[in-house]
Protein backbone atom coordinates (compact mmCIF):
# COMPACT_ATOMS: atom_id res chain seq x y z
CA UNK A 1 0.00 0.00 0.00
CA UNK A 2 1.83 2.97 -1.43
CA UNK A 3 1.59 6.42 0.65
CA UNK A 4 3.97 9.55 1.21
CA UNK A 5 3.73 12.39 4.11
CA UNK A 6 2.47 15.93 2.99
CA UNK A 7 3.76 18.97 3.68
CA UNK A 8 1.62 19.07 6.83
CA UNK A 9 2.23 15.78 8.23
CA UNK A 10 -0.43 13.49 6.67
CA UNK A 11 -0.05 9.73 5.87
CA UNK A 12 -2.11 9.85 2.41
CA UNK A 13 -2.53 6.49 0.62
CA UNK A 14 -2.63 5.88 -2.92
CA UNK A 15 -2.70 3.07 -5.66
CA UNK A 16 -0.51 3.22 -9.05
CA UNK A 17 -1.33 1.20 -11.43
CA UNK A 18 0.05 0.28 -14.95
CA UNK A 19 2.61 1.92 -17.15
CA UNK A 20 1.84 4.62 -19.98
CA UNK A 21 0.41 8.00 -19.47
CA UNK A 22 -0.22 9.01 -16.13
CA UNK A 23 -4.05 9.22 -15.18
CA UNK A 24 -4.46 10.98 -11.86
CA UNK A 25 -7.93 9.60 -10.58
CA UNK A 26 -9.43 12.34 -7.50
CA UNK A 27 -13.08 11.01 -6.21
CA UNK A 28 -15.89 12.96 -5.02
CA UNK A 29 -16.17 14.52 -1.68
CA UNK A 30 -16.65 11.21 0.87
CA UNK A 31 -15.17 9.17 -1.90
CA UNK A 32 -12.42 7.42 -2.20
CA UNK A 33 -10.02 5.50 -5.15
CA UNK A 34 -11.93 2.37 -4.86
CA UNK A 35 -14.46 4.30 -6.66
CA UNK A 36 -12.51 3.91 -10.11
CA UNK A 37 -12.44 0.04 -9.75
CA UNK A 38 -15.61 0.30 -12.44
CA UNK A 39 -13.45 1.84 -15.36
CA UNK A 40 -9.87 0.51 -13.92
CA UNK A 41 -9.77 -2.35 -16.30
CA UNK A 42 -10.37 -0.03 -19.18
CA UNK A 43 -7.24 2.58 -18.46
CA UNK A 44 -4.81 0.09 -17.61
CA UNK A 45 -2.77 -1.22 -20.95
CA UNK A 46 -1.89 1.96 -21.93
CA UNK A 47 -1.76 4.01 -19.14
CA UNK A 48 0.00 4.31 -15.48
CA UNK A 49 -3.39 4.55 -13.11
CA UNK A 50 -2.70 6.36 -9.81
CA UNK A 51 -5.67 6.64 -7.23
CA UNK A 52 -5.44 8.86 -4.39
CA UNK A 53 -7.39 8.62 -1.04
CA UNK A 54 -7.94 12.62 -0.14
CA UNK A 55 -6.57 13.66 3.38
CA UNK A 56 -9.79 11.87 5.86
CA UNK A 57 -11.41 9.43 3.11
CA UNK A 58 -10.17 5.49 2.61
CA UNK A 59 -7.33 4.29 4.38
CA UNK A 60 -5.74 7.73 4.60
CA UNK A 61 -4.65 9.65 7.73
CA UNK A 62 -8.03 12.47 9.13
CA UNK A 63 -6.75 15.82 9.45
CA UNK A 64 -6.48 17.12 12.97
CA UNK A 65 -8.24 20.15 12.39
CA UNK A 66 -10.97 19.43 9.99
CA UNK A 67 -10.98 23.22 8.61
CA UNK A 68 -8.29 21.56 6.74
CA UNK A 69 -10.78 19.65 4.46
CA UNK A 70 -10.84 22.01 1.43
CA UNK A 71 -10.22 22.72 -2.13
CA UNK A 72 -7.03 24.61 -1.92
CA UNK A 73 -5.15 22.25 0.39
CA UNK A 74 -6.48 18.99 -1.39
CA UNK A 75 -5.08 20.30 -4.05
CA UNK A 76 -1.67 21.19 -2.46
CA UNK A 77 -2.03 17.22 -1.56
CA UNK A 78 -2.47 16.91 -4.92
CA UNK A 79 0.90 18.60 -6.07
CA UNK A 80 2.94 16.97 -3.36
CA UNK A 81 2.02 13.92 -4.47
CA UNK A 82 2.93 14.42 -8.18
CA UNK A 83 6.20 15.47 -7.06
CA UNK A 84 6.72 12.30 -4.24
CA UNK A 85 6.25 10.19 -7.55
CA UNK A 86 8.68 12.67 -9.75
CA UNK A 87 5.67 13.42 -12.42
CA UNK A 88 6.17 16.58 -13.40
CA UNK A 89 2.40 16.19 -14.89
CA UNK A 90 -0.37 14.07 -15.44
CA UNK A 91 -3.63 13.99 -16.73
CA UNK A 92 -6.36 14.56 -14.51
CA UNK A 93 -10.28 12.37 -14.17
CA UNK A 94 -11.95 14.04 -11.71
CA UNK A 95 -15.09 13.38 -10.11
CA UNK A 96 -17.06 15.86 -8.39
CA UNK A 97 -14.63 17.26 -5.56
CA UNK A 98 -11.97 16.23 -7.65
CA UNK A 99 -13.24 18.15 -11.18
CA UNK A 100 -13.65 20.91 -8.40
CA UNK A 101 -9.77 20.31 -7.33
CA UNK A 102 -8.18 19.61 -11.35
CA UNK A 103 -9.87 23.53 -12.25
CA UNK A 104 -8.23 24.91 -9.01
CA UNK A 105 -5.04 23.06 -10.33
CA UNK A 106 -5.32 24.34 -14.07
CA UNK A 107 -5.52 28.48 -12.26
CA UNK A 108 -3.02 27.56 -9.86
CA UNK A 109 -0.36 24.78 -11.53
CA UNK A 110 -1.36 24.76 -15.05
CA UNK A 111 1.66 22.99 -15.91
CA UNK A 112 1.41 20.08 -13.73
CA UNK A 113 -1.62 19.25 -15.89
CA UNK A 114 -2.01 17.17 -19.73
CA UNK A 115 -5.42 17.23 -19.82
CA UNK A 116 -8.67 16.84 -17.60
CA UNK A 117 -11.73 15.17 -17.50
CA UNK A 118 -14.77 16.43 -15.11
CA UNK A 119 -16.89 13.65 -14.23
CA UNK A 120 -20.64 15.40 -13.32
CA UNK A 121 -19.17 18.81 -12.29
CA UNK A 122 -19.00 21.96 -13.57
CA UNK A 123 -18.42 25.81 -12.84
CA UNK A 124 -22.48 26.09 -11.54
CA UNK A 125 -23.69 23.90 -9.28
CA UNK A 126 -27.52 23.08 -8.61
CA UNK A 127 -29.42 24.14 -4.92
CA UNK A 128 -30.85 20.94 -5.18
CA UNK A 129 -27.72 19.05 -5.22
CA UNK A 130 -25.72 20.74 -3.10
CA UNK A 131 -28.24 20.71 -0.13
CA UNK A 132 -28.82 16.98 -0.85
CA UNK A 133 -24.45 16.96 -0.38
CA UNK A 134 -24.94 19.12 3.36
CA UNK A 135 -27.85 16.78 4.18
CA UNK A 136 -25.77 13.80 4.08
CA UNK A 137 -22.02 14.08 4.60
CA UNK A 138 -21.60 13.30 8.15
CA UNK A 139 -24.55 11.54 9.23
CA UNK A 140 -24.16 7.84 10.19
CA UNK A 141 -25.74 4.81 7.85
CA UNK A 142 -28.86 4.08 9.46
CA UNK A 143 -28.35 0.72 7.84
CA UNK A 144 -26.68 -2.25 9.57
CA UNK A 145 -25.52 -4.57 6.85
CA UNK A 146 -24.24 -4.00 3.95
CA UNK A 147 -27.08 -5.68 2.42
CA UNK A 148 -29.23 -3.10 4.14
CA UNK A 149 -27.07 -0.70 2.64
CA UNK A 150 -27.63 -1.58 -0.95
CA UNK A 151 -31.16 -1.70 -0.80
CA UNK A 152 -31.04 2.01 0.58
CA UNK A 153 -28.70 2.96 -2.59
CA UNK A 154 -31.13 1.45 -5.19
CA UNK A 155 -33.98 3.52 -3.52
CA UNK A 156 -32.35 6.96 -2.80
CA UNK A 157 -30.11 7.41 -5.54
CA UNK A 158 -31.84 9.94 -7.81
CA UNK A 159 -31.76 9.68 -11.51
CA UNK A 160 -30.44 6.02 -11.39
CA UNK A 161 -32.01 3.22 -13.49
CA UNK A 162 -31.73 -0.36 -14.43
CA UNK A 163 -28.64 -1.01 -12.28
CA UNK A 164 -27.86 -4.47 -10.88
CA UNK A 165 -28.22 -5.15 -7.53
CA UNK A 166 -25.02 -6.51 -7.18
CA UNK A 167 -23.59 -2.93 -8.34
CA UNK A 168 -25.50 -1.55 -5.62
CA UNK A 169 -23.78 -4.10 -3.10
CA UNK A 170 -20.39 -3.15 -4.67
CA UNK A 171 -21.33 0.78 -4.09
CA UNK A 172 -22.25 0.01 -0.31
CA UNK A 173 -18.95 -1.75 0.57
CA UNK A 174 -17.03 1.89 -0.82
CA UNK A 175 -18.76 3.83 0.90
CA UNK A 176 -19.49 1.93 4.42
CA UNK A 177 -17.21 -0.35 6.70
CA UNK A 178 -18.92 -3.97 8.19
CA UNK A 179 -17.32 -3.66 11.56
CA UNK A 180 -19.13 -6.57 12.53
CA UNK A 181 -21.70 -4.60 14.52
CA UNK A 182 -22.78 -2.54 12.26
CA UNK A 183 -21.50 -0.07 9.32
CA UNK A 184 -19.50 3.35 10.10
CA UNK A 185 -18.44 5.76 7.49
CA UNK A 186 -15.05 5.20 5.30
CA UNK A 187 -14.34 8.82 5.59
CA UNK A 188 -14.15 11.60 8.43
CA UNK A 189 -17.70 12.36 9.51
CA UNK A 190 -16.18 15.83 10.07
CA UNK A 191 -16.62 16.79 6.70
CA UNK A 192 -19.99 17.91 7.28
CA UNK A 193 -18.74 20.16 9.82
CA UNK A 194 -16.00 22.01 6.70
CA UNK A 195 -19.22 21.64 4.63
CA UNK A 196 -21.78 23.63 6.60
CA UNK A 197 -19.05 26.05 8.10
CA UNK A 198 -18.24 27.46 4.78
CA UNK A 199 -15.16 24.84 3.40
CA UNK A 200 -17.37 24.34 0.21
CA UNK A 201 -16.16 26.21 -3.05
CA UNK A 202 -17.10 29.55 -4.21
CA UNK A 203 -20.10 29.42 -5.92
CA UNK A 204 -18.51 31.35 -9.32
CA UNK A 205 -16.29 28.79 -10.90
CA UNK A 206 -16.11 29.97 -14.30
CA UNK A 207 -12.61 31.31 -14.26
CA UNK A 208 -11.43 27.99 -12.92
CA UNK A 209 -13.37 26.55 -15.58
CA UNK A 210 -11.75 28.97 -18.16
CA UNK A 211 -8.08 28.90 -16.44
CA UNK A 212 -8.74 25.25 -18.53
CA UNK A 213 -8.15 26.41 -21.73
CA UNK A 214 -5.66 24.59 -23.99
CA UNK A 215 -5.90 21.37 -22.08
CA UNK A 216 -7.69 18.36 -23.09
CA UNK A 217 -10.91 18.27 -22.05
CA UNK A 218 -13.50 16.02 -21.52
CA UNK A 219 -17.26 16.31 -19.23
CA UNK A 220 -19.18 13.11 -18.41
CA UNK A 221 -22.28 13.95 -17.08
CA UNK A 222 -24.98 12.00 -15.23
CA UNK A 223 -28.18 13.11 -17.66
CA UNK A 224 -30.45 13.04 -14.31
CA UNK A 225 -27.37 14.68 -12.39
CA UNK A 226 -29.03 16.91 -9.40
CA UNK A 227 -25.86 18.63 -9.43
CA UNK A 228 -24.92 19.52 -13.02
CA UNK A 229 -27.67 21.00 -15.63
CA UNK A 230 -27.61 20.71 -18.84
CA UNK A 231 -28.00 24.35 -18.79
CA UNK A 232 -24.49 24.78 -17.34
CA UNK A 233 -23.32 22.11 -19.54
CA UNK A 234 -24.35 23.72 -22.47
CA UNK A 235 -22.55 26.96 -21.27
CA UNK A 236 -19.49 24.93 -20.82
CA UNK A 237 -19.44 22.96 -24.07
CA UNK A 238 -20.11 26.70 -25.58
CA UNK A 239 -17.07 27.82 -24.10
CA UNK A 240 -15.07 24.92 -24.50
CA UNK A 241 -16.70 23.45 -28.53
CA UNK A 242 -13.56 20.82 -28.18
CA UNK A 243 -14.53 19.88 -25.00
CA UNK A 244 -15.41 15.77 -25.51
CA UNK A 245 -19.32 15.50 -23.83
CA UNK A 246 -21.29 12.89 -22.84
CA UNK A 247 -24.46 13.05 -21.38
CA UNK A 248 -25.08 9.06 -19.77
CA UNK A 249 -28.48 7.77 -19.87
CA UNK A 250 -29.90 6.71 -16.61
CA UNK A 251 -27.25 7.96 -14.27
CA UNK A 252 -27.45 11.26 -11.76
CA UNK A 253 -24.53 12.26 -9.33
CA UNK A 254 -22.34 10.29 -10.68
CA UNK A 255 -21.95 8.16 -13.27
CA UNK A 256 -19.81 4.82 -12.75
CA UNK A 257 -17.97 5.56 -15.65
CA UNK A 258 -18.24 2.50 -16.94
CA UNK A 259 -21.14 2.79 -19.35
CA UNK A 260 -21.07 2.58 -23.01
CA UNK A 261 -21.38 6.85 -22.97
CA UNK A 262 -18.91 7.33 -20.59
CA UNK A 263 -16.28 4.79 -21.72
CA UNK A 264 -16.46 6.02 -25.12
CA UNK A 265 -15.77 9.64 -23.81
CA UNK A 266 -13.01 8.47 -22.24
CA UNK A 267 -11.57 7.39 -25.22
CA UNK A 268 -11.94 9.86 -27.49
CA UNK A 269 -10.56 12.24 -24.36
CA UNK A 270 -7.36 9.95 -23.79
CA UNK A 271 -6.55 9.79 -27.30
CA UNK A 272 -5.99 13.58 -26.92
CA UNK A 273 -3.21 13.34 -24.42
Amino acid sequence: MPEFKTSDGLRLVYDDDGDGTPILCLSGLTRNAEDFEPVLPYLLGEHRVIRLDYRGRGRSQRAPDWRDYTVPTEARDVVELLDHLGLPQAAILGTSRGGLIAMALALTHKARLTGVCLVDIGPELDAAGLDAIVDYVGRPPEARTLDEAALMLATQMEGFRDVPAERWREEAARRYRDTGDGLELRYDARLGEAIKAGAAPAADLWPLFDALAGLPLALIRGAESDLLSRVTADEMARRRPDMVVAHVPGRGHVPFLDEPEALEALNEWTMLL
